[in-house]
């Protein structure tokens, strides 16, 4: 990883999240419901938050996870600026999530992938998972950060 990179536990601003869902394809797994609402909701209530900044201290990488600290990680946004993809933000960010939460040889990582980056998840060492349950009884009406 860039050694300009650098990451912290740290409480973004919602504004500021939404600003770099722009320049990520995360944005697209919103639904457009009360949106912004939400997304203040996000930032404040996750366990583990995980901001990448530049030099600039512009954000260029956000993890945010759900964890009881004992036995499991549930990452809800792993997302990296489009212009940092490929420069290991992404798998530092997960590392060190799963340091926090109680490391690899005590807490399980689960999370929901987009097909196009289940190849990132595999060379993690993540496999696909068939039993997980959903309870689901609202519709979502797709949308995009723009």
């Amino acid at each position: 990883m860039n050694d300009k990179i650098q990451i912290k536990e740290e409480r973004i601003a919602a504004q500021e999240y939404i600003d770099f869902l722009k320049r990520t394809d995360l944005g697209s797994q919103y639904p457009k419901e009360r949106f912004e609402e939400r997304i203040k909701k996000l930032v404040k209530n996750v366990s583990v938050s995980l901001v990448a900044r530049n030099e600039n201290r512009t954000v260029v990488g956000v993890l945010f996870g759900l964890t009881d600290f004992a036995y499991w990680l549930y990452v809800t946004d792993l997302g990296v600026d489009r212009d940092y993809e490929g420069q290991g933000i992404g798998r530092q960010l997960m590392k060190t999530a799963h340091e926090i939460a109680g490391g690899e040889k005590d807490i399980a990582v689960y999370l929901i992938a987009n097909e196009n980056v289940i190849p990132f998840y595999e060379k993690l060492g993540m496999k696909k998972a068939d039993d997980v349950m959903q309870y689901n009884k609202i519709e979502w009406t797709d949308f995009e950060v723009k």
